[in-house]
């Protein structure tokens, strides 16, 4: 195996690798979010300087993708925190799960995504859409909404602005000694966005204390919002905005 072949594999193991080069196009990707007021100071635990949390808001989202290029078919479900970054408002994905191997890889190794293996459920329950989150078969988050009772489609300017408002992860890789190798704020939006449908209504959230999945330690104090979204985008390679080793 000769260095240039060495170099130019998208990932590991080189005979069988865990993804193929991006970027990569989700079709018919479909959310559940629900927005909530939460603890200040657990937000602000939360989130790495030098972001700042821009309310003491926290965002509960439910992703099922069903046509991802080089993923498969999967469902993914964590909380987004609402920040600043440089005075300009972005996204900080505090924690993620997820139940399929390619995009836990590809998303800690590439993006800093802080993903880890889940088992979460998107679907419609009679008139009830429903996302549920287990983690190691223990019930740890259920969010309800009803089912397209207010429509947005004619505001398709919110819904592009929602799904393309940039994000920005914290990517913490170590290297061979366990010191830290790799530790910054890595900075991407979606693109290539095509709205298939938008919806806004009541919901609910509950959420439970769990010392490996600790998605209460975010807890809900009041729901502001629920959106139910629907559409394609395609998800680009990033850029580092904050090196912490330089």
């Amino acid at each position: 195996m000769k260095r240039e072949e060495i170099l130019s594999a998208s990932s590991m193991p080189m005979f069988s690798p865990s993804y193929p080069p991006g970027p990569y196009r989700f079709i018919h990707r479909e959310y559940l979010t629900i927005t909530y007021e939460s603890d200040p100071e657990a937000i602000r635990a939360a989130v790495p300087e030098p972001l700042e949390p821009a309310r003491n808001l926290v965002t509960f989202e439910w992703m099922k993708m069903p046509d991802s290029s080089g993923f498969g078919d999967y469902t993914e479900s964590g909380q987004v925190i609402p920040c600043l970054f440089h005075g300009k408002p972005v996204s900080f994905p505090v924690q993620m799960y997820l139940n399929d191997e390619p995009p836990i890889t590809a998303g800690r190794e590439i993006w800093g995504f802080p993903k880890k293996w889940g088992q979460p459920r998107l679907e419609l329950l009679h008139d009830t859409l429903t996302g549920t989150l287990l983690y190691d078969d223990v019930m740890i988050a259920i969010g309800t909404m009803t089912y397209k009772y207010e429509s947005h489609a004619s505001e398709p300017e919110e819904t592009l602005n929602i799904l393309g408002k940039p994000q920005v992860t914290l990517k913490l890789i170590p290297d061979v000694d366990g010191r830290p190798k790799i530790a910054q704020l890595v900075q991407f939006s979606m693109t290539d966005i095509a709205i298939k449908g938008s919806w806004v209504g009541q919901g609910r959230l509950h959420l439970v204390p769990h010392v490996n999945a600790r998605v209460a330690d975010l807890p809900v104090r009041r729901v502001i919002e629920a959106r139910h979204m629907i559409g394609d985008m395609t998800l680009p390679y990033g850029r580092v905005v904050h090196d912490y080793l330089a």
